[in-house]
């Protein structure tokens, strides 16, 4: 088994999250699944891959009854300390999650967490077993054309003076060694696996599941002013780098 726990970065990653006014988990991704999720109070939400608490915590906000559930004891350590009491964390493998009871969840989110797992038919496996009937699960991925670790990467085109995206490799699956702290500590890396869109789309009906949405999100960083600027923020619009799929039970 590869190390993809987060668990030696958990404080790192907290840093980054709670302290950085800027991140696409708090200007992208959060504000969008609060739009599709619509949270009512009666519903019970599970945050699979939680981290430190960063989303459990805002679904909370709205009253629904959360369930965060990490591989890594050390990032549920973290949001256990700085959430409420009325969120119940778990560590727990996603692919086995055996404190949890059939059919008892209304809605999944995993965000932004399988380039980090490996069995994702099994993670899919649970999630059917745990939703009830009428649940839905939401997920975020880097997106699987355009954001490949060490297979994608920006260009610039001179003749034409445009940004465009590289995609050296897609329909193949690969994983990637990351170095979570480069030139300062070699040894701290996860691996990182990528998987082509069709490869969600078939273990998601293997498993009774149906795509019932598909969104895709830009980045809305904005370059500093410069001879390139204008070309870069159009290249973003264009590209998508993050990928939401909405799926629901098929009976």
């Amino acid at each position: 088994m590869k190390k993809t726990s987060w668990g030696s970065f958990a404080g790192w990653y907290n840093d980054l999250i709670e302290k950085e006014k800027s991140t696409y988990q708090t200007e992208l991704i959060l504000p969008n699944l609060l739009r599709l999720l619509s949270l009512k109070k009666s519903d019970v939400i599970l945050d699979i891959a939680c981290g430190q608490g960063f989303f459990s915590r805002a679904f909370s906000k709205f009253g629904a009854k959360v369930i965060g559930v990490d591989i890594s004891k050390e990032l549920i350590s973290i949001a256990e300390k700085q959430s409420a009491s009325s969120i119940t964390y778990y560590v727990s493998s996603a692919d086995n999650m055996a404190i949890l009871e059939n059919s008892t969840i209304d809605k999944i989110t995993i965000i932004l967490s399988f380039q980090n797992m490996e069995n994702i038919n099994g993670v899919f496996k649970e999630c059917s077993r745990v939703l009830n009937s009428k649940g839905k699960m939401y997920i975020v991925l880097n997106h699987p054309a355009f954001r490949i670790p060490k297979e994608t990467s920006w260009g610039w085109d001179e003749d034409k003076k445009i940004q465009y995206r590289r995609i050296d490799s897609y329909l193949s699956e690969s994983r990637a060694k990351i170095q979570m702290h480069p030139g300062s500590i070699p040894n701290e890396f996860s691996w990182s696996f990528h998987r082509p869109l069709q490869f969600y789309s078939k273990t998601l009906s293997r498993n009774n599941f149906c795509i019932s949405r598909i969104e895709e999100w830009n980045s809305r960083k904005k370059s500093e002013p410069g001879p390139r600027s204008d070309a870069e923020n159009r290249a973003r619009k264009e590209i998508p780098l993050f990928m939401f799929i909405e799926a629901k039970r098929n009976f």
